[in-house]
């Protein structure tokens, strides 16, 4: 059997509690390394074939795309109000560091007010995917569900304009929280969507 004839599963694996699941948390590590280490070439931290930074806390969840334990997509998703760090620097999620100062090479001016920090607001970053029909769209509606169904009301997104194109066709609002900018890693756009019922999954337009 081929790799494509394994079916795609979609796990959402929250740390610490599905600890036993690390091996899919590691294996999206080493696919964040092939594709925005080894392909864009982004100037990321990595290490024995795996990225990771400082936001991949055990108090993190996933949304792992894989086929046979071996992700070909995914996201990470952080609560707004979870902070972590000690001394001169404390650390939130990465817009509002990014707003703060905190983080050297990316934008100060993401957002035009300063980005919130709430137990129902979310963030989905280092968001991949390999080029598998419907993956994209099916991992941002399992992100959708784990967050409705903990209760958020808004999630904040960090990504490329086609991002948030991609997210208006599938049924999410999108609003920018600040004007498109860039580095040297390309440009990107801050934006909120509200979490939506998980009932609108089953009505939003399709691709196209």
């Amino acid at each position: 059997m081929s790799d494509s004839d394994i079916p795609v599963r979609i796990e959402v694996v929250v740390l610490p509690r599905d600890m036993r699941r690390f091996d899919l948390v590691a294996s999206f590590f080493r696919l964040r390394k092939q594709i925005f280490v080894d392909r864009m070439a982004w100037p990321l931290h990595h290490a024995d074939g795996i990225e990771f930074e400082q936001y991949d806390t055990f108090d993190t969840a996933y949304v792992i795309a894989h086929r046979g334990g071996r992700a070909v997509g995914g996201a990470r998703l952080k609560r707004t109000d979870h902070s972590f760090g000690a001394g001169k620097v404390v650390y939130s999620y990465m817009i509002r560091d990014a707003h703060l100062g905190l983080l050297p090479g990316m934008p100060r001016d993401l957002c035009h007010d300063e980005p919130p920090v709430d137990r129902r607001a979310w963030e989905l970053t280092r968001f991949a995917a390999l080029p598998v029909p419907g993956l994209a769209e099916r991992i941002l509606d399992v992100a959708n569900r784990h967050l409705h169904e903990l209760g958020a009301s808004e999630c904040l997104f960090l990504g490329p304009p086609a991002f948030l194109r991609m997210a208006s066709r599938l049924g999410w609002t999108p609003r920018p929280l600040g004007d498109l900018v860039a580095n040297d890693d390309g440009r990107f756009l801050a934006f909120s969507c509200a979490v939506r019922p998980a009932e609108a999954e089953s009505h939003r337009p399709g691709p196209g």
